[in-house]
């Protein structure tokens, strides 16, 4: 690893993502990617290879040390579907909507119990030096029969982490949701690698 970084690029501009990032990085500045940089194609088969594209792509438009990530939703039922293709399940032009009501139409019928899940989140970091460091979150819980709470995104308004039995990831507050979910628990790792864990 580089020498102690105090300031990272993001390589999402999801709204959501940003907020989460930017509220589980502190001790560190992050700043968005270069304006005018678009979209990294994810055309890897797995969520480190997604969030790698990502990072380097961003570290070398920007001249400095990236942060990207790439999350799924793995489904016990379905074979561990969406997975790498969680934001594209319904198609690559998919709103969390559509994903999320595909995702209900596929467990009709699963009962309560058989409809575990997890989502899994792979954060890399890469420097302009080459190096790079990659850490991973996981968030265990089950998919619900109908959307519950209004807040989060993605599928967050289906998934029922265990340990808040009768709430989805919607329904938290975002200090509540980040203490407990798949990319806080990958950033407290990131944190705890960088040393800058109190």
């Amino acid at each position: 690893m580089s020498a102690p970084t105090t300031r990272l690029v993001l390589g999402t501009t999801n709204p959501g993502k940003v907020a989460e990032l930017t509220m589980l990085l502190s001790g560190i500045e992050v700043v968005p990617r270069p304006p005018g940089m678009g979209d990294v194609a994810e055309t890897a088969d797995t969520l480190e290879g997604n969030a790698r594209l990502k990072s380097r792509a961003v570290c070398a438009a920007a001249g400095e040390a990236a942060v990207a990530d790439d999350t799924g939703l793995e489904v016990d039922a379905l074979d561990g579907a969406p997975g790498v293709w969680s934001a594209r399940f319904a198609g690559p032009d998919a709103t969390d909507q559509q994903n999320v009501d595909l995702l209900l139409e596929r467990l009709a019928g699963v009962a309560y119990r058989q409809r575990t899940a997890r989502f899994r989140t792979v954060v890399v970091v890469t420097w302009p030096t080459g190096a790079e460091l990659v850490v991973e979150g996981i968030c265990r819980g089950r998919i619900t029969t109908e959307r519950r709470g209004d807040g989060g995104f993605g599928y967050d308004p289906v998934f029922e982490p265990d340990e808040r039995p009768g709430q989805t990831f919607a329904t938290l507050d975002l200090g509540d949701k980040n203490a407990i979910s798949h990319r806080g628990r990958a950033l407290a790792a990131l944190r705890r690698s960088l040393g800058l864990m109190e």
